[in-house]
């Protein structure tokens, strides 16, 4: 898809030397990669805790029988 965005030199400037991706192009797919995958972890997140019915998930933990630690 082919739009145009008017961006903040010095943001663009920024970004560029911290991840090291010189082409603009390439630097805003790996913006949009990262604010999805930052998005979907919060979301992930407020999910945390929610299943009620849930039983405790045993663990293998070093003194327990049976238990390869």
């Amino acid at each position: 898809m082919r739009t145009t965005v008017n961006l903040d030199d010095a943001l663009v400037e920024r970004a560029q030397q911290l991840s090291g991706v010189l082409e603009r192009s390439a630097l805003l797919r790996e913006a949009l990669q990262a604010l999805i995958q930052r998005e979907s972890a919060r979301r992930l997140a407020r999910l945390g805790g929610t299943e009620s019915e849930l039983q405790a998930v045993p663990r293998r933990r070093p003194g327990d029988e049976g238990g390869a630690a």
